[in-house]
């Protein structure tokens, strides 16, 4: 069986598990402890020196998260994965594991608000710079390089901008600079889209929204491709002798997951964003649905996108999956499955008739979350980006009277009806 490549569906019902040998148990047992009993004290030192692989402390290592891991690493097609208490917490660990006082990030503008303050204000803080560039144009990205540039970051799709940004484009000059290419695939999950297989090196998640898909457990992971070139010459904290962790060189040592070894042992363990086991068991409950329930997300999503586009009290709308969207052609290349659930739209009378629009929903819930089973609708530049200036709501692509929707799993045609009950109420015709 460890020649079959099996598939996607098969993969998120058993990567990273057998039936528990003890027990029989065929579902995954919750492993609910903080810490695990050493065999003798050769074997706890052999442990903390890295020599043997095990279990020492939760905040390193459960093995109930091993198995969520290892499940993830397998459905985005990479070597080794780090899980995380939150999808912010993943992609603080990934990117303090790359980077340091002086070093330098080019980053899409189009990005979730919370990833926007961490790399616009909590990361100058350290020492750490980054260059917000569109990302329409893959070029933006090459000219924005400097000799200190140590990733670049995107969005698969960005948050709430819905655009679709060229994956192979931008990993070629992230490669051609011998710097990572970081992809968030929070959006798109990897049922839709696996950045890995378009010249990412790094995957991060908010494993709080699709992977989970129940709204109830929050997490994040790092997933590494295993395939990037450490020794190039750019990252000796992967090649010299680590100063927190006895002297390691963690290349040298550990190879092909060498980064999700670093995180783990040098960012994981001394910052502390662990996942609990609890969550990583909820996670892995979500998990084992997402391929269903992407294909139902994607086909809701695509009816109501439809609903909107004919509607008299919408002036615009955009998903990638429309016909003459701009992005259609990206989608079709990166998303063949489905263009993701989320979509946005302006009303006809602005912010008035939006407010108007999202209090006289009846199910659809007015939250700041995206991915839930369930639909959900907010207001993107008075909530999640409400910290941004004007100028950089305008270049993350948040415009005023953007309402942006999840679709969930409802009846398309109750979710219909609540969109034009609250539209009619809106008085935006």
């Amino acid at each position: 069986m460890a020649d079959r490549a099996f598939g996607f569906e098969t993969l998120a019902l058993h990567a990273g598990q057998i039936p528990d040998r003890e027990t029989g148990s065929r579902a995954v047992p919750l492993y609910q402890t903080t810490s695990y009993v050493f065999d003798g004290a050769d074997h706890a030192a052999s442990l903390f020196n890295l020599q043997t692989f095990g279990n020492v402390y939760t905040r390193l290592s459960n093995p109930t998260t091993a198995v969520f891991e290892q499940r993830m690493a397998a459905l985005e097609g990479g070597r080794a994965a780090v899980a995380t208490a939150s999808g912010q917490a993943a992609e603080m660990v990934a990117l303090l594991n790359l980077c340091q006082a002086g070093d330098h990030i080019v980053s899409s503008s189009k990005l979730y608000g919370g990833t926007h303050t961490m790399f616009a204000v909590s990361f100058p803080r350290l020492g750490i710079e980054t260059t917000f560039v569109d990302p329409d144009d893959p070029e933006n990205f090459r000219r924005a390089l400097r000799p200190n540039t140590k990733a670049v970051f995107s969005e698969t799709l960005g948050n709430p901008a819905i655009n679709v940004v060229d994956l192979e484009a931008v990993g070629a000059i992230a490669r051609q600079a011998g710097v990572p290419f970081v992809v968030d695939n929070t959006a798109a999950s990897p049922y839709l889209c696996r950045p890995l297989d378009h010249g990412a090196d790094i995957v991060v998640h908010s494993a709080t929204k699709f992977i989970g898909g129940h709204g109830t457990s929050m997490g994040g992971v790092v997933v590494e491709s295993g395939k990037f070139p450490w020794d190039n010459g750019r990252f000796p904290g992967m090649t010299e002798p680590s100063a927190g962790y006895h002297g390691v060189r963690f290349h040298e040592t550990f190879g092909d997951f060498g980064f999700t070894m670093k995180a783990r042992m040098e960012v994981l363990r001394v910052f502390g964003p662990t996942l609990a086991p609890f969550n990583a068991w909820m996670l892995l409950q979500g998990l084992e649905t997402l391929p269903v329930r992407m294909d139902r997300h994607c086909a809701n999503a695509r009816g109501v996108a439809d609903f909107l586009s004919g509607h008299p009290a919408i002036s615009w709308v955009n998903y990638p999956g429309l016909a003459g969207n701009r992005y259609r052609d990206l989608a079709g290349r990166y998303l063949p499955k489905g263009a993701g659930s989320l979509l946005s739209f302006g009303i006809r009378g602005g912010y008035d008739a939006a407010v108007r629009f999202i209090e006289g929903l009846q199910f659809v819930s007015h939250l700041a979350n995206i991915g839930d089973a369930k639909s959900l609708v907010i207001h993107p530049a008075s909530t999640t980006h409400r910290q941004l200036s004007a100028e950089d709501q305008a270049r993350a692509g948040v415009p005023p009277d953007m309402v942006r929707l999840s679709i969930g799993l409802e009846t398309l045609e109750d979710i219909l009806w609540d969109l034009d009950r609250a539209l009619s109420g809106a008085g935006a015709a």
